[in-house]
């Protein structure tokens, strides 16, 4: 199903993982046809963590090392991958290149890596979160989107909502939006022009607009960034407050802002890669790898 893949293998680099989901997931992939290698750490616990960094680090590294191993998926978000960016083996990864997947919190691990080796990363769907089950013996509307974008053969996507018409192009870049905020004070801001694009679960109106504040103060992200892709803040306290937001940021920024609401931690969640070339034009975002 997937090109050129043959065993995935399945890390825990957040928050400590639920056994049963582990399983499940494992089985679902092996039902697939995949081979599935966990990482060795995958059920452990440390509190709120899965294992403890030195463990994280190895089993990262190792995964990258693998011959066999040709497609690494987070088995779940939480919190925890920030504390590793810091000791990771960039120069590792950028000589045994392979694509890395995961969302939320595991954001922090896709934007280092691509930012650190150029090699391109997918915010996408997670093992324990997405990968349990099948409806009816078919694959959901995540599964095969997953699937059909890392086979690349999805490369567009209509806006939900426009709040700036403009054209922009770019590498696109993001995720969960107080990850990246949490990576400030490091070196993770592309060197090129980039088009951005961002979810988050549970924050306030004020929060939001706070850490929009603090990516835009950095010269650097208002100099590369040439536009905004929104995708859903689920949770959020109030959404006029959070329409109006955006509409001031489209006035104020003057660049294509546009929302897409698969960017998501819900249940219909969309792939993205970290890297992409990307264009915003006619309210439409479309990438290639190529």
């Amino acid at each position: 199903m997937l090109k050129n893949v043959n065993t995935i293998g399945i890390i825990a680099l957040s928050g400590n993982c639920d056994r049963e989901k582990v399983l499940n997931s494992k089985l679902f992939f092996e039902n697939l046809g995949y081979k599935v290698k966990l990482s060795k750490n995958i059920f452990d616990s440390n509190n709120y963590l899965a294992g403890h960094d030195k463990d994280k680090l190895e089993e990262l590294h190792a995964f990258f090392k693998d011959p066999e191993i040709d497609l690494i998926i987070a088995s779940r978000g939480g919190y925890g991958a920030i504390r590793l960016i810091n000791n990771i083996d960039y120069n590792l990864i950028k000589n045994n290149p392979k694509p890395i997947c995961g969302f939320s919190d595991f954001t922090a691990i896709l934007a280092m890596i691509y930012k650190k080796t150029g090699m391109i990363t997918y915010h996408a769907p997670m093992a324990c979160t997405d990968f349990l089950t099948q409806t009816d013996n078919n694959l959901t509307d995540t599964q095969t989107n997953f699937f059909k974008t890392l086979n690349e053969e999805i490369n567009s996507y209509n806006a939900d909502k426009v709040y700036n018409n403009r054209m922009a192009e770019g590498v696109l870049f993001g995720g969960n939006l107080s990850t990246i905020v949490s990576l400030c004070g490091l070196d993770f801001i592309p060197d090129e022009n980039f088009i951005f694009f961002t979810e988050d679960i549970n924050e306030p109106v004020y929060k939001i607009d706070k850490m929009f504040q603090q990516l835009f103060n950095i010269e650097k992200f208002r100099a590369n960034c040439k536009g905004i892709v929104l995708g859903e803040f689920s949770g959020v306290n109030n959404k006029k407050w959070l329409e109006d937001y955006f509409e001031d940021l489209a006035n104020k920024l003057n660049m294509p802002i546009i929302e897409i609401l698969k960017i998501t931690h819900s249940e219909d969640k969309i792939t993205l890669p970290i890297g992409a070339k990307s264009c915003i034009k006619n309210s439409i975002l479309t990438f290639s790898l190529k």
